[in-house]
Parts: structure tokens; C-alpha cells; sequence
């Protein structure tokens, strides 16, 4: 099943609080996700730079910490969101605030902005998203071992049924299960992801591309 960008939040079986992002495109297929300066960005692979020109929202930072948390979007919301809680904006606030202003991207598909928040340590999380017809924020519960994800189609909306198992006890092997542990392995085209994982000095980051 295809269902466009996912962002998962959760907790793997060793007790650390995860928020997790992957990229399946089938438009834009040639991008990967790269660390840049203690925030991890979503970019066109070599020889691909023009694609920006095709599609303005294709390239962004997609995972950044604010403080004790930890952001992953699928567009340049993740900035806004990131600098609100940095602030001291509750988490709930920035998300609200932030994907009402910068509302769906205007493509050929009206494709939704979503957003997952988690915190260092803690048992609840956050998941956003704003579709053309509607914005819904929820704090979830983080449960150990499993992670919750919301897709820009399909599952564009935060519901109990979309729930995987999250076993992975680093941070690479974190970026390497939401392309094909669990549930994701279900999910069509993957192209890369990007995964912060709770560890005592922090998050812990890393990406994979496919």
C-alpha cells in the first residue's frame, strides 16, 4: 500500500522514546535524507539538485530537537514547530499555531502537512496533521515496543489502527525499521528516513536511504 510520507512516534523495546520519518515517493524518488548540523534534512540526491525547481517541497529539514524534544515533518513546518517549543510554546500550541498558518501544501495533490513530537523521556506524545478539510492534533500515549504513524494518504489521521511494533535498540537500526520492520515493510516505495531516539545525553540521530 502506498501511502506517501509517514511519521511515527513511539518507544522501542528498551524503553527509549523515538519519533521517526520516512520519505515514499513515487514522484520524487531521487532524495535522501542527510544530518546537517545537529538537524536532519530531506535533499535531492547528486545529480538530481534541479528537482527543487520542479516542486518547491521537496527539500526541508525534517527532524530537529527543541530542548528535551524531539520534531519530525514532512515540510518546512518542522523549523516553526522546532523554534515554538524551543521558545516554551506548549506542545500542543506550536503544532496548532504552525499548521494552521502554514496550512496543506498547494500541489497537484493537496498533499497534507504532518508532524509527531516526543520527549526525551515521558509516556505521551504528539501527532498533527492538516488536510484540506480539516486539522487534527492528539497527545498519544507512548507505549514500549510500539510506535503510531500518520501518513500524508491514506492514513491521514490519527487513529489506534495504525500502529507497528518498534524493535530497534539503536538509532541506525531505529532509520532502517521504518523502512522495512514491522508494519512499514508493508508500505510501498520507501526512499529514506530520518530517526531521533531518546539516549541519556539526548537524541541520538541517524538516517538510511534505500
Amino acid at each position: 500500500m502506498y501511502v506517501g510520507r509517514i511519521v511515527a512516534i513511539g518507544r522501542n523495546r528498551e524503553g527509549a522514546n523515538a519519533a521517526l520519518y520516512r520519505v515514499s515517493s513515487r514522484s520524487f524518488p531521487n532524495r535522501q535524507a542527510v544530518e546537517q548540523n545537529g538537524r536532519l534534512a530531506i535533499i535531492p540526491r547528486e545529480g538530481h539538485e534541479n528537482d527543487v525547481h520542479k516542486n518547491p517541497y521537496i527539500a526541508y529539514n525534517c527532524v530537529r530537537i527543541a530542548g528535551d524534544w524531539a520534531i519530525a515533518s514532512n515540510g518546512s513546518h518542522t523549523d516553526p514547530i522546532a523554534e515554538k517549543i524551543g521558545s516554551g510554546v506548549p506542545v500542543r500550541d506550536a503544532l496548532i499555531s504552525t499548521l494552521l498558518a502554514l496550512d496543506y501544501e498547494k500541489d497537484d495533490y493537496n498533499t497534507p502537512r504532518i508532524a509527531g513530537v516526543v520527549p526525551s523521556s515521558g509516556d505521551r506524545g504528539w501527532l498533527g496533521i492538516v488536510r484540506h478539510d480539516s486539522l487534527v492534533v492528539k497527545e498519544v500515549a507512548l507505549s514500549t515496543g510500539r510506535a503510531l504513524w500518520i501518513s500524508t494518504y491514506e492514513g491521514d489521521d490519527v487513529r489506534e489502527s495504525q500502529q507497528t511494533d518498534l524493535d530497534a535498540c539503536d538509532a541506525d537500526k531505529a532509520a532502517r525499521f521504518a523502512v522495512s520492520g514491522g508494519s512499514f515493510a508493508e508500505l510501498t516505495n520507501p526512499v529514506t528516513s530520518a530517526v531521533a531516539l531518546a539516549s541519556g545525553s539526548g537524541f541520538e540521530l541517524a538516517t538510511f536511504v534505500v
